[in-house]
């Protein structure tokens, strides 16, 4: 059947070549894909830390800000010149496309006594015509309030911030974060511009939304051509020859192509971990295209067939093989579904889509294409194959020592997987070279963090907020939270009412405490929102029926395990300390990541479970063997086994990034076990040769393709392990590890176990 389909090809191949032409063309209107800039991609819509974030920003003003910090060269935030700085700055903030809120130390609502009456205003209004006792003045006043201390004003007063809250639309998530972004960089711009001895430094959720295209960005522009170096010097030195390098190529790009194109048709959107897709087909799609073209060269320079006939011979030999291990990485991509991370999902549907692409191009377009391309008939022996042939009888004689000695190291290696534990530190998904983290790790180390837990505690009732026992519940709470080590600042209306209790008691200290009685507190309240501007109510700590109020916490950077233990002992506290109404769970963006690892791996790992039978029982049913499937189960649990215990021992720590890598590689790895095992029992099967003969005849059919494609496999992900995104870069650098440990297990663990148990 084979034969007469190559012979089809062949035939017909100015019309295959057209049609793929025309097809591959028809995807490219799915093209280009636009990119999803929001983190909550991350997070599949029935996330339940998802579902209480979202929540919470429903119920309080969103959380999605721009944080510019200020930090002047002298060191001084309060002088005349800076704070005209910082008003300058305020206002101009208010420009800045979907802004709700800005905060600052100028516009800070400052409250005081003038006889009985409550004064509500701006900490600081006109600054360059203050004397340097108003300065004064202004300092101590900002330095000792808990609500700007730690958030907007560092202790030192040598650093500063502007946050501004946004609320975009969501509905194009792609244009509008850029949108925000390129406006706060020209404001920067221009504010450098007016004062330049004022350095600026950008951070905030929506700076880092925007980090995710730039990180794709940047390794679309080096990693890609990179790829394609590696790709062209390994088929050169493989090869040496134009089609066969031309031809390979052009599935390469045709496959990548047609799998981005479809997604786009299926409305698929970019993201962080989805855009290294094109660098896992140009990976993965060689691979297929490589052993049609050893083969096919096999054969001419083996058997001096002509050239027609190597196809049709390449095809008969590879048709099986190259399907399976096509289909099997398909599988093993298709598995990434099992996992909670969205991104992930599209990655390996993106991928598998591209793989069965080049399955389809490697045994039609391919053919068709070497028929009609001129190929040189002299090929010269190459010196590759007589080193499978000596790799081949070192295996043989050493067989024994191979299978201890391996048997041993896999132990080892093993060993070290308990080693693992699952933490990530989200910030640092992105390297220093973005501005974002630069600019994050600053802010952290100078004034506030980026972690953050919120809480709503709910006093029960409409309009209880003012209850002095919940409000007392409230304030221990914020109380014990600033006792922890990892919190650098706390956010409670609790501090408004103490501070609102001194005013009201012409700004005696002795009454900065929480109102005794309810109907006072709801009064104070009450004159204070009617006071507040436009943009600075209190809606970001109380919600519409006055019946909840926000907590926030900010955190220094942290683990996630360090984030999830301290979330844990804040839910002792409330279970044993707070009122029934209070049993909330905290909700952020931090608390989100933090979960999301553990969710992914569990996920995964049933994925890769269920992919791994699959695949065992395709191989049982097209080897017609139950022994040998069951024999390939080694070779392909070994490697990713080996390379998580390797991780454990060198690294120890596996996150979000390293929670994909068993699904991704359980069909990459079991590639070579299909070509090598396919060629070893078509050798006893169909030229009734003995295991060793066998053993010896598959290192010489397929040997040198296995090397070839699993260095292509290892450069491919390895370059990728250069992203300057953590989470592509540890996977690349993982999945490159395994499928090194891969080859090793084929050339010297899989041979070994069938001479020993194929009798």
């Amino acid at each position: 059947m084979i034969e007469r389909y190559g012979q089809w090809i062949i035939r017909w191949r100015y019309f295959v070549v057209l049609a793929t032409l025309i097809l591959v063309g028809l995807t490219t209107f799915g093209l280009p894909l636009k990119f999803d800039t929001d983190y909550r991609v991350f997070f599949s819509d029935e996330n339940p830390q998802l579902i209480a974030f979202d929540n919470l920003q429903n119920t309080y003003t969103k959380n999605d800000n721009v944080l510019i910090v200020l930090a002047p060269k002298d060191k001084q935030v309060f002088t005349a010149n800076t704070l005209s700085a910082v008003e300058w700055l305020t206002e101009e903030a208010w420009q800045i496309p979907y802004s709700i809120r800005v905060d600052s130390v100028t516009n800070f609502q400052y409250t005081y006594a003038e006889e009985d009456d409550l004064i509500v205003g701006d900490l600081i209004t006109d600054a360059s015509n203050l004397s340097p006792a108003e300065l004064e003045k202004s300092k101590n006043i900002a330095i000792n309030e808990p609500l700007l201390i730690h958030r907007i004003i560092s202790p030192e007063s040598h650093v500063t911030a502007i946050n501004i809250t946004v609320e975009l639309p969501g509905k194009a998530a792609d244009l509008e974060v850029p949108e925000v972004v390129a406006f706060v960089r020209d404001l920067s711009k221009r504010f450098q511009a007016k004062y330049k001895d004022i350095d600026v430094h950008l951070t905030g959720m929506v700076m880092m939304n925007n980090s995710f295209p730039e990180a794709s960005k940047s390794d679309a522009r080096t990693l890609i051509p990179l790829m394609f170096l590696i790709i062209i010097a390994t088929l050169w030195l493989l090869l040496r020859g134009f089609a066969g390098i031309f031809s390979t190529i052009l599935v390469v790009i045709f496959s990548a192509t047609s799998a981005l194109g479809i997604a786009g048709l299926m409305g698929i959107a970019l993201t962080g971990p989805s855009a290294t897709a094109p660098i896992m087909i140009f990976t993965l799609a060689v691979a297929d295209s490589v052993h049609f073209l050893i083969t096919f060269r096999y054969e001419m320079k083996t058997n001096s067939l002509e050239k027609r006939a190597a196809i049709i011979e390449s095809l008969r030999l590879n048709f099986q093989p190259i399907f399976l291990t096509s289909i099997t990485t398909a599988i093993g991509f298709l598995s990434m579904n099992f996992g909670d991370v969205p991104p992930f999902r599209d990655l390996g549907n993106i991928v598998a889509v591209g793989v069965i692409v080049a399955f389809i191009l490697s045994v039609s377009f391919l053919p068709a294409l070497m028929a009609i391309l001129p190929i040189r008939s002299k090929v010269k022996v190459v010196k590759t194959v007589l080193f499978m042939d000596r790799l081949g009888q070192f295996v043989i004689k050493w067989r024994r020592q191979l299978m201890w000695s391996m048997s041993t190291i896999i132990l080892i290696l093993i060993a070290f997987i308990p080693r693992n534990e699952l933490n990530d530190v989200f910030v640092e998904y992105f390297d220093e070279s973005f501005d974002f983290r630069r600019a994050t790790d600053f802010v952290t180390e100078n004034l506030t963090g980026i972690y953050d837990i919120h809480y709503s505690l709910s006093a029960g009732e409409g309009n209880s907020i003012s209850n002095p026992k919940f409000l007392q519940k409230v304030d221990e709470f914020a109380q014990w939270y600033r006792t922890q080590p990892e919190t650098i600042h706390v956010s409670t209306i609790t501090d408004t009412f103490k501070r609102l209790n001194k005013n009201m008691h012409g700004d005696d200290p002795n009454y900065y405490r929480l109102p005794a009685q309810q109907d006072l507190a709801a009064q104070y309240l009450l004159l204070y929102e009617m006071s507040l501007p436009y943009g600075l109510d209190l809606n970001n700590q109380i919600n519409i029926d006055k019946s909840a109020t926000r907590v926030a916490v900010t955190l220094q950077t942290i683990s996630t395990n360090e984030l999830l233990a301290l979330e844990e002992k804040a839910q002792d506290w409330l279970r044993e300390n707070g009122l029934p109404s209070m049993q909330v769970p905290g909700a952020s963006s931090s608390i989100m990541f933090a979960n999301i690892g553990k969710r992914n791996i569990i996920g995964m790992l049933t994925g890769a479970f269920l992919a791994l039978i699959l695949i065992s029982l395709i191989l049982i049913v097209a080897l017609r063997s139950i022994k040998f499937g069951l024999i390939s189960l080694i070779p392909n649990l070994v490697p990713t086994a080996m390379a998580f215990g390797l991780w454990g021992m060198l690294v120890g720590q596996v996150g979000m990034g390293l929670s994909v890598v068993a699904g991704l590689t359980i069909g990459i790895v079991v590639d070579d076990t299909i070509h090598y095992l396919s060629k070893y029992i078509r050798a006893r099967r169909e030229k009734n040769y003995s295991p060793e003969e066998s053993v010896l005849y598959a290192f010489r059919s397929v040997g040198l393709a296995l090397w070839v494609t699993s260095i292509a496999l290892i450069a491919g992900f390895g370059i990728l392990s250069q992203s300057h995104f953590y989470l592509n870069s540890t996977m690349g650098i993982v999945t490159a590890i395994t499928i090194a440990f891969a080859l090793i297990a084929d050339f010297l663990l899989l041979p070994p176990l069938l001479m020993a148990i194929d009798k």
